[in-house]
């Protein structure tokens, strides 16, 4: 589901349930509603209200280490791409073929985007990139070194070869994690009720509704950027891929 989705319909949930809250307030007698009714009711929403806040806090927190984590992997894909590159080089040209077997899963991976989906499987001729590497890691292995020295960079070359690989797994395997929904759910009932409360208690006129709205706005905008951040290489906010733009500006350079 996509974020904008996720952040609109807590919108509406917490606009519908200011709604209710105004429309039983309209119903109620005057003594459900009296001075000593409204100090239990705040009582009791400024508990819900602190769980709420907490749980909040706790998801934005998981999804900025989330993002943070996808940022450094990026990173450290990036480099390990150079260093490879840079490896092949120094053994000799009989790693043309591997290094441009390497450019060309890079320009694959940025023209179809750094997700579990879109990376680990094949579209049309083109090959999964777990394929590709394996390709790349083929030709190193098929290398017959000469002296210590190109032995030493073929070791080299297939260790970080296989941490891409790792890399490449570890995205496959925690592609899906995404958001805890069923903790969403939670809290979204709780902030439901919330803002049911909030129109229990409000009166009905232009300024108080205005800011109720803006309100649920401001939460559900949190909401969206929390579901956002929780997916960090496809949305609107996304892990830049710019220091793969970079290091493909720097392969296969003798």
């Amino acid at each position: 589901m996509g974020s904008l989705l996720v952040g609109g319909l807590i919108f509406a949930f917490l606009s519908m349930a200011t709604s209710i809250g105004l429309m039983v307030r309209a119903r109620l007698p005057n003594h459900h509603l009296n001075a000593e009714s409204k100090d239990v009711i705040r009582l009791a929403t400024a508990v819900v209200g602190t769980l709420s806040a907490l749980a909040l806090g706790l998801l934005i927190a998981s999804a900025k280490s989330s993002y943070d984590n996808a940022e450094v992997e990026m990173r450290t894909a990036a480099a390990r791409i150079l260093l490879l590159d840079r490896v092949m080089a120094q053994y000799g040209p009989e790693t043309d073929n591997a290094r441009q077997l390497l450019r060309e899963l890079i320009e694959k991976r940025l023209s179809r985007g750094w997700t579990a989906e879109t990376t680990d499987e094949a579209s049309g001729k083109a090959l999964g990139e777990y394929q590709d590497i394996e390709a790349v890691q083929a030709d190193l292995r098929s290398l017959a070194p000469r002296d210590a020295v190109q032995h030493s960079l073929q070791a080299r070359a297939l260790e970080v070869s296989g941490m891409l690989a790792e890399t490449h797994w570890l995205l496959v395997e925690s592609g899906k994690e995404g958001l805890p929904w069923a903790f969403l759910t939670v809290l979204v009932c709780w902030l439901s009720l919330l803002f049911a409360t909030f129109g229990l208690q409000a009166p009905a006129n232009p300024t108080v509704l205005s800011i109720l709205l803006v309100c649920a706005l401001s939460v559900a905008g949190a909401i969206f950027l929390v579901s956002d951040m929780a997916n960090p290489y496809v949305g609107l906010i996304r892990v830049s891929d710019a220091p793969l733009q970079f290091a493909i500006e720097r392969l296969g350079k003798p």
